[in-house]
């Protein structure tokens, strides 16, 4: 069998996420020809190209990308073995990184992490936000552990992993104190030309909420739309605008944000779904994530 050098593909690695050699030179405190001489011996190795130079960058070819998404599960799990082994602050705890849809209400993010932890063992919990597309993508490349979204995965995506539904809420309507004393009587009709915040058209609960206002005949005034939810809901604390929160977590939105409720629209849910890069979820943290749902979301 012949062995992958591993020197070369740390080399490769620190190329990739530099975007050029002379970056990585000066984070690996190596000459620019001993770099470049051990990219070529591991396209050699390989028997294909891994870059193709664009100017003075260098892009990653398609088995570049899946080169070093396993450099990056390499080494990654590499710095997690030294930490046990030398009995680090992280040593024993089990690090689970996840990433979090950023158009997903955190206080239902918050509410399904909080499962995780257990006395039997120590969690040390990474977290990461943005777009579902781009946390998929980083599942893909093992730099995930879990994804918490409001979209499951797409069929036609290449990535190998599973979608787990963790729970559904309907939605309810939400506005500071002033507001919600104008828009109370009357709703729903109130909320027609009344100013609101949306949350962004990638968000899945938007289409619902449009099909909502359609089917009552509303049209109330868009002040701003959000891709962060919770940014989403301090400009409601600051009386901009009504705005739509999940049933689920409507008593922690009023207490949290000192807003009052206006109402529940039944027909608008939104569905939660925890993405795990395998069939059978393995890890114990992340098992305890999707288990602990039913406490999040009682039927």
């Amino acid at each position: 069998m012949e062995w992958l050098n591993y020197h070369h593909l740390l080399y490769f690695w620190t190329v990739a996420r530099a975007g050029s050699i002379a970056a990585a030179s000066q984070e690996l405190h190596v000459g620019r020809p001993a770099i470049s001489m051990q990219l070529k011996s591991l396209e050699a190795f390989f028997g294909t190209p891994l870059f193709l130079r664009r100017g003075r960058r260098l892009e990653l070819t398609e088995t570049g990308k899946l080169v070093e998404g396993y450099a990056s599960e390499i080494f990654r799990t590499g710095r997690e073995l030294v930490e046990v082994v030398r009995g680090s602050s992280l040593g024993r705890r089990q690090v689970v990184r996840v990433g979090i849809a950023d158009v997903m209400a955190k206080l239902i993010a918050f509410a399904l992490l909080d499962s995780a932890f257990s006395e039997d063992d120590d969690v040390h919990l990474v977290l990461s936000e943005d777009s579902p597309r781009r946390l998929f993508a980083a599942l893909a490349v093992h730099e995930l552990d879990l994804v918490l979204s409001d979209v499951a995965l797409a069929p036609g995506l290449d990535v190998r992993a599973r979608s787990h539904r963790v729970g559904s809420s309907t939605t309810t309507l939400f506005a500071s104190p002033e507001l919600a004393a104008r828009l109370a009587p009357g709703f729903p009709g109130s909320l027609d030309g009344a100013p609101f915040l949306l949350p962004s058209r990638e968000s899945a609960v938007r289409a619902s909420l449009d099909r909502w206002f359609e089917s009552e005949r509303l049209r109330p005034r868009t002040v701003a739309e959000f891709d962060d939810s919770a940014l989403m809901k301090v400009f409601g604390q600051a009386g901009r605008g009504a705005f739509p929160g999940p049933t689920a977590v409507a008593e922690q939105i009023v207490e949290r944000y000192g807003v009052r409720a206006l109402g529940v629209l039944p027909t608008v849910t939104e569905r939660y779904w925890a993405i795990s890069p395998e069939r059978k979820i393995a890890h114990p943290a992340v098992a305890r994530i999707v288990e602990g749902a039913a406490a999040v979301f009682p039927s």
